[in-house]
């Protein structure tokens, strides 16, 4: 073996892919060596070394995350590849936590499988003069948090909350509403330092400007009408621990300068109080709107975005991951059952395809929501086609907006608009649209404004301030907040 050959030992005890592992990558410049278990890889590492390492995470004689500890004692600046075809999202993190250079689900694509052995020898030949730091594996318990879903948007997710949650710094996390963000946000705190410590989260959008403040940085007995004694924020109690932000793009401008001073100094007061009060909290924010668009309207501060933004997590919407839709409603399925007096059930083929080709506009809240119908409309023991609401069925076509065959109706609404010369056309003919999608999709939610919220992916105070501006013949009369 020359200088110039790059060695990689694959620990694995797959016969069928270890040949084709090593029929596909081993050419003139890499040395392929195998392993098949845990002790033997070891045993081959420490007696031939190697460039990169390609391990599976389920072994006979043990557990790939328990091999990757050992060699991190042996060697910390190996670059290590897992994969492996028993993935959850704890694995994912921990692994990534533990210093794993690339995270793979069998079965594996042996050209991606080809690049991933390549950058890993290259990182490991530009490293070979440097000292590289990663954060030591520990065995975290993963059922606190429950996260489901192993597509490839999913497992990125996994990845950067490994990077993420052992650092100090503050985190973002983007995505629809009804996406799941809150979760993300648990999972963080979950696999951090602080995990020990207190979680808590609070919603911007839910709350006014006042009670808002007072929530987070709690108030003295007088500071406002109604507070007859004093109350501890949640900055205060959440020292030690971590808060998360939900829906930080709907908090106010003024509010948003005192979280700004906390963020620089650590310090606040409460409401109505001169004492400055120390804490040590981790804020992970959370919002479903485009922070940057937010800012040049004035609406967000950029200052604030940057100190949020140190890390960010995009959380992908279910349209982009349907993949992971059949795990996730039988996950519901199994959790919700009880609660509609089922036991065993049963869910045709025909059902689960008809959920991957919606679009799922109020992600999973929504799928929570059709899980429950679902499971209150079947009698049997099998889920079927007729037991999902309507407007998933095929043959269901959705109502048209303006309650007319006429396809051309919109069409001379808009050219009446334009010849009438009264202008503002854009805003009266969003309006046009608001006075009937706003009516239809209330009625279509019984009244309910978070689903109502989620099916149109507005705010539930940009739908309060819309519904404000209808018509009173066509305004819904039992809304349900």
């Amino acid at each position: 073996m020359t200088p110039d050959i790059s060695r990689l030992l694959v620990i694995d005890d797959d016969e069928g892919l270890l040949y084709a592992v090593r029929k596909s990558l081993s050419n003139s410049g890499l040395e392929v060596r195998i392993a098949n278990s845990g002790s033997t890889g070891i045993k081959a590492l420490a007696e031939f070394g190697a460039d990169a390492v390609l391990l599976d995470l389920k072994l006979a004689d043990s557990s790939g995350l328990d091999v990757l500890a050992q060699i991190r004692a042996l060697d910390n600046e190996l670059p290590v590849i897992i994969f492996t075809a028993y993935s959850t999202p704890g694995t994912t993190i921990e692994a990534t936590q533990s210093g794993a250079f690339e995270y793979l689900l069998k079965p594996v694509d042996l050209t991606l499988l080809k690049d991933t052995v390549k950058r890993a020898i290259n990182q490991r030949r530009s490293n070979s003069r440097q000292n590289v730091e990663v954060i030591s594996g520990q065995n975290l318990d993963q059922t606190e948090v429950t996260i489901i879903g192993s597509s490839p948007a999913m497992q990125d997710v996994y990845k950067k909350i490994g990077r993420f949650a052992g650092t100090s710094g503050n985190v973002l996390i983007l995505g629809e509403s009804g996406t799941g963000k809150d979760l993300i946000a648990r999972a963080i705190h979950q696999h951090s330092k602080r995990r020990k410590g207190p979680f808590l989260a609070i919603n911007c959008a839910a709350l006014s400007e006042t009670l808002l403040e007072s929530e987070l940085f709690g108030h003295e007995r007088g500071a406002f009408t109604g507070a007859d004694r004093r109350r501890i924020g949640k900055f205060e109690y959440a020292s030690g621990g971590t808060i998360l932000l939900d829906e930080i793009g709907d908090m106010l401008p003024s509010t948003q300068a005192k979280i700004l001073r906390l963020l620089q100094e650590q310090r606040f007061e409460r409401l109505g109080g001169n004492e400055s009060i120390t804490t040590d909290v981790r804020i992970v924010a959370a919002t479903n709107k485009d922070l940057n668009e937010l800012i040049k309207l004035g609406q967000f501060r950029a200052d604030l975005f940057y100190r949020l933004n140190v890390f960010s997590i995009y959380l992908p919407p279910l349209r982009e991951r349907t993949s992971d839709l059949k795990q996730l409603f039988r996950y519901f399925i199994a959790n919700y059952k009880k609660d509609f007096g089922k036991d065993r059930i049963s869910i045709m083929t025909e059902v689960e395809v008809l959920l991957e080709k919606y679009a799922w506009p109020g992600n999973m809240r929504e799928l929570q929501s059709v899980t429950k119908h679902v499971l209150a409309h079947t009698t049997g023991a099998q889920i079927s086609i007729e037991n999902l609401p309507e407007y998933l069925l095929p043959s269901h076509s959705a109502p048209s907006l303006n309650r007319s065959r006429d396809p051309d109706l919109w069409r001379r609404m808009i050219e009446g608009l334009i010849q009438d010369g009264e202008g503002r056309l854009y805003a009266r003919a969003i309006q046009s649209l608001e006075n009937v999608i706003l009516p239809e999709v209330l009625q279509h939610t019984h009244g309910n404004l978070q689903h109502a919220c989620d099916l149109l992916g507005i705010s539930r105070n940009t739908l309060k301030t819309k519904l404000k501006d209808l018509p009173d013949e066509l305004a819904f009369k039992t809304v349900k907040d």
